[in-house]
């Protein structure tokens, strides 16, 4: 069973450490693997937008960086009125280190909430 309540709060909790002084758009996330490893990542932006980093992306260098691992549950959240979900580019990342049936939990400040899948998100995800 999935604790998605602890893996977005994991994802709250680290979006505090956001660098985000253009878009003042705080966003964390938290992936979860079988081993029960939480791995989690912040937005980190840059005055060339086109650097900056997701907080899904950051997630997911962590846990390549710490080894890697399979990914079971997805968390993100971001300070603001409504939940958003990965943007492409992060779902494609995401979907290289998870598989389509992966729960993906989103929340925000205001207690906003959804849940779906990968596969949801990113249908017929390309696989090089």
């Amino acid at each position: 069973m999935i604790d998605l309540d602890s893996l977005l709060d994991a994802a709250a909790e680290v979006a505090a450490n956001s660098y985000s002084p253009y878009s003042k758009y705080q966003v964390g996330s938290a992936l979860l693997t079988s081993d029960g490893k939480v791995h989690t990542g912040t937005n980190v932006e840059n005055a060339s937008y086109g650097l900056t980093i997701c907080a899904e992306r950051s997630a997911s260098c962590r846990l390549v960086s710490d080894g890697g691992g399979e990914i079971v549950g997805i968390a993100v959240w971001v300070d603001a009125a409504e939940y958003a979900t990965p943007c492409g580019a992060c779902r494609q990342v995401l979907s290289e280190l998870a598989g389509p049936d992966t729960p993906v939990v989103m929340g925000c400040s205001s207690g906003a909430r959804a849940q779906t899948t990968l596969g949801a998100l990113l249908p017929d995800a390309f696989a090089g």
